[in-house]
């Protein structure tokens, strides 16, 4: 028998008997052991080598841990290569305090041997008890099946609905489709984006803390404002456990003045309606409607808005349901903010035990990101006079109906708020939405209808598509017109080969053919580099320009100066260790970027090994900023699918942005006293500050060749030139510093993956 049917064999009987093996941790650099399962982490790089067996294909790996913050496990295997970034995964990330901890994961069965690495910050672990347990595929599947019965209940209609979905996956896409299926049910997604939300770390926002109520009380008392709040809830068929919850949960608002207007679209189901006249007895602010014939969300929506009475209107679905607090804390913003027409909040997923999960911390009003998400959805309070303006819900949008409302109302105000709490539980059940994005594929259809509907009636010079066969998720490209010069500056010195890379990808790949580029030479001593100048002022003498500019390094002067030589009416920084990967790179960021709302544009950044160095800059993360998503794979969607969406950030990398040239000079260009780091963050702040929005574009992808490591201030007069720069930041920045508007305050300001921060009072 050959070495690789013997291995097979073994792995093969290993996973039928479920053999468990421990595994010893190796520490091998930036670790130091203060006890038998206590490290210190001592550098940036810190590694166990994992010695004993272990087996390929399924396992079930656990160990204990204890930490006092969140750190990031990431497994790497040796395939005979050694061990590389392509060849790892995030196994998981350890949770506060001390826990026993477990994933299923796929160990190819080539990996020889195995790494761990424990993050990157600076402090103090526990970790014991390493095992692995080999598992089969029947164990995989019985676990998907378990996973989901958690989540959406194992009643006979649940299991129902589990088998029609999985037939209908194998007959459309097959037998490997429904496997892949399987698997991210029944394992850690192995990905960053998996351990974004770590389930028992969510606890610690559904756990009560809230206001004693009578506290909450007291102070609606002393408000001036009480709107009266109408509630709007279509009813069709949805089964009575989950319409009492849903009512029930209006009934035990803390704000009292509101109306509850249930409108039942004609349900064949005989508990419906003495359901809804049994609450109308109860209280005298419930109002029921009982439709003659089915009319779908639109026209039922539009029967509870006829009905109500109220200054605003707010939107609930018959199986869903609002925190205690929801219409207490809108109307503590309108007490603070009265122009405010439209109000949104963060939201979670209940499932149907009431477990709590998923939560959906948002940004702030960000209008570019509407058009690629219907992300403000749940808790919406809209004003009721803008809803009539604007016509109602729209027949024939139904399923992304409140997608098409919002994007019309937000044509007619920008007085438009979100609240950073959960206000609203999204019941998890197979007929929701909630469930699954596919379980209402007509849900995707209508909101790419409404976003059509949207450009056309704004007038834009755009299309717009699905994203990579995603549910409910649309990309919008805009055309160039009037097709505007584009100067390309890039800073640069010596690095010959580097700078050839660039400019080549440059001249070789752009599909846009209206653009210059400028390098502005900061004193290149290597003659390859001047003779790299030549060949291209030769090869492309109407659109290669060389000025030399030899002052100590300053990116900022640099910059300026190069836009002091440009023609272009737009300008596009660029660092020289870039190589284009999408040849309409530009195009689509000259189409975003002569909009006359829009200021910097930005662009997805990947390292050498395909995950992201930038995707739109975080304000705050790490006392100034940091990028977001930074590590990720290329082919992560990221949090709630931001790495696939154009997106409102408050700034963009330098190493790629553009902004139309008049902008540039508007704002002063770069500061010159931030000689080195976080001019660009200053920049687009500025252009933030003149009302322009900021927009990152995930389709515009470019290798950036800067080293993972590199940034370390190593030497005492750079590390008081960046103190220096951090306080310059920090002294006129400081109440975007501290809360972004375009992340959440919930989420970390100590890591770039959007997982959850310290719980704050909400």
């Amino acid at each position: 028998m050959g070495e690789s049917n013997k291995q097979s064999l073994a792995q093969f009987l290993a996973g039928m008997l479920r053999i468990k093996t421990k595994v010893e941790l190796v520490p091998l650099t930036d670790l130091k052991r203060l006890g038998a399962t206590k490290w210190e982490v001592l550098g940036d790089d810190p590694h166990f080598l994992l010695k004993g067996t272990f087996y390929g294909g399924w396992n079930n790996i656990q160990w204990e841990s204890n930490a006092t913050d969140m750190i990031p496990l990431k497994l790497y295997w040796d395939d005979g290569h050694g061990f590389r970034e392509e060849n790892s995964l995030l196994m998981s990330t350890t949770s506060l305090g001390h826990r026993k901890q477990y994933v299923t994961l796929f160990i190819p069965p080539e990996a020889r041997s195995l790494r761990l690495d424990p993050g990157e910050s600076k402090l103090e672990f526990e970790i014991s008890d390493l095992e692995f347990k080999k598992v089969n595929k029947l164990h995989i599947a019985l676990k998907s099946f378990q996973n989901t019965s958690k989540q959406h209940g194992n009643s006979f209609r649940a299991i129902n609905h589990m088998f029609k979905r999985t037939m209908n996956v194998y007959r459309e896409y097959g037998l490997k489709e429904v496997w892949n299926k399987i698997k991210t049910k029944s394992v850690a997604q192995q990905s960053p984006e998996a351990n974004l939300i770590d389930h028992n770390r969510y606890q610690l926002w559904t756990s009560p803390s809230l206001l004693p109520v009578e506290e909450m009380k007291s102070k609606l008392e002393q408000l001036s404002y009480h709107p009266l709040i109408s509630i709007i809830v279509p009813v069709y068929n949805v089964e009575e456990i989950w319409l009492r919850k849903c009512i029930d949960s209006v009934i035990a608002q803390i704000y009292p003045n509101w109306e509850l207007c249930l409108v039942d679209d004609c349900s064949p189901k005989p508990h419906i309606k003495p359901i809804l006249q049994e609450y109308a007895e109860r209280d005298s602010r419930i109002k029921p409607v009982f439709r003659a014939e089915n009319g779908h969300i639109s026209r039922a929506s539009n029967s509870g808005i006829e009905i109500s009475t109220g200054e605003f209107i707010a939107l609930l679905d018959h199986d869903d349901e609002l925190a205690l607090n929801a219409l207490y804390e809108n109307v503590l913003l309108l007490n603070r903010i009265p122009v405010a027409d439209v109000i949104y909040s963060d939201e979670d997923k209940i499932s149907v035990e009431g477990e709590r999960h998923s939560p959906f911390f948002k940004p702030d009003w960000s209008p570019d990101t509407l058009l690629s998400q219907m992300y403000t959805s749940h808790l919406t309070l809209y004003r009721k006079s803008m809803v009539e303006a604007v016509g109602g819900f729209r027949v024939g949008f139904e399923g992304s109906q409140d997608y098409d409302l919002m994007l019309r109302i937000s044509e007619q105000t920008q007085n438009i708020y979100h609240i950073p709490k959960i206000l609203y539980h999204w019941r998890a059940i197979p007929e929701s939405t909630a469930s699954t994005n596919t379980s209402k594929n007509y849900t995707h259809t209508a909101g790419l209808k409404a976003v059509k509907d949207a450009i056309q009636r704004r007038g834009m010079q755009a299309y717009v598509e699905g994203v990579e066969d995603t549910a409910n998720l649309y990309r919008v490209h805009y055309k160039p017109m009037g097709n505007p010069k584009v100067s390309v500056i890039i800073p640069s010195k010596n690095m010959t080969d580097v700078v050839d890379t660039c400019l080549n990808s440059i001249f070789e790949k752009t599909s846009y053919s209206n653009y210059e580029v400028i390098i502005i030479d900061n004193g290149s001593t290597d003659v390859t580099t001047h003779k790299l100048y030549e060949y291209w002022l030769d090869k492309e003498p109407n659109r290669f320009k060389v000025y030399e500019y030899n002052i100590p390094f300053n990116y900022s002067k640099l910059n300026n100066f190069g836009c002091t030589k440009a023609s272009g009416e737009l300008i596009l920084f660029l660092n020289n260790d870039i190589e284009i990967i999408t040849p309409d790179w530009m195009t689509e960021m000259v189409g975003q970027v002569i909009r006359p709302e829009i200021g910097a544009v930005g662009a997805n950044l990947l390292y050498p090994d395909n995950t992201i160095q930038h995707a739109g800059v975080i304000l705050g993360i790490g006392g100034v900023a940091g990028h977001s998503h930074k590590h990720f794979k290329a082919s992560d969607y990221g949090y709630f699918s931001r790495l696939k969406m154009v997106s409102n950030y408050s700034a963009v990398t330098a190493a790629c942005l553009m902004v139309r040239k008049d902008i540039c000079e508007e704002v002063g260009g770069f500061d010159e006293d931030l000689q080195v780091a976080f001019n660009d963050v200053d920049f687009c702040l500025k252009v933030r500050e003149k009302g322009y929005w900021n927009v990152w574009l995930p389709q515009v992808q470019l290798f950036h060749y800067e080293s993972k490591s590199r940034g370390y201030e190593d030497t005492p007069e750079k590390q008081n030139r960046f103190n220096s720069e951090i306080e310059l930041m920090k002294e006129r920045w400081l109440d975007e510093l501290i809360e972004d508007p375009f992340y959440n305050s919930n989420l970390t300001k100590e890591h770039e993956n959007f997982s959850l921060g310290n719980p704050i009072e909400r």
